[in-house]
């Protein structure tokens, strides 16, 4: 019978690993606070002093609506649509901050202890073991 990633052996080392590594990246991920300063009214992109808020990508959002009803096999139309979104996305993610939660030393070493010791023991479970 073959074990973990067709090796022989390590099915508890990845169980245990597994395991391991959801918790603690679930508890690292669950102690970030994201602050998203987003508005139509802010400011993504500034040029030369010209400062775009994300209500200007709307207008070439539009234009491509209607190149592409107009006629959908108009690449212009599709170049505008996707590019403002790119533009309005990359623009949400620079705005936004992410930080920690207050947490206590011992909390943020059983983060890091479960996080990377659950990956070490996951891969080491996909390395031959010889019973």
């Amino acid at each position: 019978m073959r074990g973990a990633g067709g090796t022989n052996g390590g099915e508890w080392s990845f169980l245990l690993g597994l395991g391991m590594m959801i918790a603690g990246f679930y508890l690292l991920l669950s102690s970030i606070v994201i602050d998203a300063r987003f508005g139509f009214g802010m400011h993504l992109y500034g040029i030369g002093g010209f400062g775009i808020t994300s209500g200007m990508l709307m207008i070439p959002f539009i234009i491509g609506v209607i190149f592409i009803f107009y006629n959908s096999r108009n690449y212009v139309g599709w170049l505008l649509c996707i590019g403002t979104l790119i533009a309005l996305l990359a623009g949400v993610l620079a705005q936004s901050q992410f930080r920690f939660t207050q947490m206590t030393a011992f909390n943020l070493l059983l983060i890091l202890i479960l996080s990377f010791g659950g990956l070490g023991l996951f891969l080491r479970s996909l390395k031959s073991n010889p019973i």
